[in-house]
């Protein structure tokens, strides 16, 4: 009797002891052991990181309660064999297992690169490398690459014209060439034949009609005035009449921010000065919107040769067939600015 209960006593013993032992092993795996403050953060793995990489990281980062179990629980499913670079979301509380998962699988979170006005091509280089793995010089050899971009029938002077303002989804570790891509399929998704036949109704080229719309993107912040200004314009070019558009001095000095334009400023020797040369600037001032470009291609036609920013400066425009009647416009613009002290 008393050996039964000494061997009952044991048994309990063991049973405890080896309940202990996968209840601490099975919280080990499935319990948590991510702790992050930030509901948004991410373990950011680069192309080629090994698994003590990814450990440095995740130390570094202090995104693990306690690293020796995820150490061994990664061997264990052989993650170091798997390892995949990556963005990957870590949330509070998440346990080895879904954290092994996650990473053994490469799982990760893509990036929305959101695309609006961009006005020079380091602007696009800085968004992408900025928000992607990519590097500034991945990027820069695809746009100064003429055989890449002959595919759009781009230059490296028009190569902006590629870029239609969007909202466009990658992996963190997509290459330059994946990125550039995707954007030029979204490109020619856009240019459909209906379009490209808008554009060929205007007598312009496609990157003729986004050149336009960049001018008419910067020119004016009022979508009832663009239509007539994109009239102006095609006029203008339909002429031979120098296009005198503001916009491209900017560009030309680099300086956006300027809010009036003075004849010292009309000097600029540039390509872009379209008081200088005639005809369209070597390529867009920036990437224009889509509804811009649909202003160029559905332009009406008109009389008008001029426009001019309304006296009362509410950021409508005064359109004008002569010369006369623009004269009339400008004067009345220029007195308005000197009465509000803008230079």
């Amino acid at each position: 009797m008393v050996a039964a209960k000494k061997k009952g006593k044991l048994f309990l013993k063991v049973f405890i002891i080896v309940f202990a032992i996968i209840f601490i092993a099975a919280f080990r795996v499935f319990g948590p052991n991510v702790s992050v403050s930030q509901k948004e953060t991410y373990l950011y793995i680069p192309t080629g990181a090994s698994y003590n990489d990814v450990m440095n990281l995740l130390k570094d980062g202090n995104y693990l309660s306690e690293s020796f179990s995820f150490s061994i629980l990664s061997k264990l499913a052989k993650y170091p064999a798997h390892v995949h670079a990556g963005k990957y979301k870590l949330t509070d509380g998440m346990s080895n297992f879904n954290l092994i998962r996650m990473l053994r699988s490469g799982r990760q979170k893509p990036v929305k690169l959101v695309i609006n006005k961009l006005r020079t091509k380091h602007d696009f280089i800085e968004l992408v490398s900025s928000n992607l793995e990519v590097t500034d010089e991945s990027v820069v050899r695809l746009m100064m690459d003429s055989a890449y971009l002959a595919q759009y029938g781009l230059d490296t002077n028009t190569m902006m014209a590629l870029i239609i303002p969007d909202t466009y989804e990658f992996y963190w570790n997509t290459t330059a060439e994946k990125v550039l891509n995707k954007i030029g399929k979204n490109y020619l998704l856009y240019w459909n034949d209906n379009r490209r036949q808008l554009a060929k109704n205007k007598n312009i080229s496609i990157t003729d009609a986004v050149i336009i719309a960049s001018i008419l993107e910067e020119e004016t912040n009022m979508p009832a005035d663009k239509p007539n200004i994109a009239s102006v314009y095609l006029n203008r070019l339909k002429a031979g009449i120098p296009l005198q558009a503001d916009p491209t001095i900017k560009f030309s000095l680099n300086d956006f921010a300027l809010r009036r334009i003075t004849g010292a400023h009309l000097q600029v020797n540039s390509p872009y000065n379209t008081y200088i040369y005639a005809g369209l600037p070597p390529g867009p001032i920036c990437t224009p919107s889509k509804a811009d470009i649909e202003a160029v291609l559905n332009a009406p036609s008109t009389s008008y040769f001029y426009f001019c920013a309304k006296p009362e400066l509410n950021g409508y425009s005064n359109f004008a067939s002569t010369l006369e009647e623009h004269n009339k416009n400008a004067k009345a613009y220029q007195q308005a600015l000197d009465a509000r002290g803008i230079h």
